[in-house]
């Protein structure tokens, strides 16, 4: 049985100064065959890119549309990919939503 939880690293900096390069974050996976049921506008998930779905992302889910979500980089200057360049991401798509950072412990 696969665990509702899993554990990434961010490597990027588009969500910056929210999540930093280096953080750890726990992610509570989306039930299989409900999609992001449980996403809401505002969270923070973790995606299958659309157009290579091999590399996972972490975006905020600004707004369900049709066939999916809306997802934003919260620093676009940092040359972020998000539904801006690659449109809604379809809900099968939505690895499930972040419940916090637990990696590190206390920033500067």
């Amino acid at each position: 049985m696969q665990s509702p939880f899993v554990r990434i690293a961010v490597a990027e900096r588009s969500m910056e100064p929210v999540l930093r390069p280096g953080d750890w974050l726990l992610v509570r996976r989306t039930r299989p065959g409900r999609g992001s049921g449980r996403v809401r506008p505002g969270q923070i998930v973790l995606a299958r890119h659309p157009g290579r779905p091999a590399l996972l992302i972490v975006k905020r889910a600004a707004r369900r549309q049709d066939g999916g979500w809306w997802l934003e980089s919260v620093n676009p200057a940092a040359g972020a990919v998000d539904s801006a360049r690659f449109g809604v991401v379809p809900e099968a798509l939505i690895e499930g939503r972040v419940m916090f950072r637990y990696w590190p412990l206390r920033r500067r």
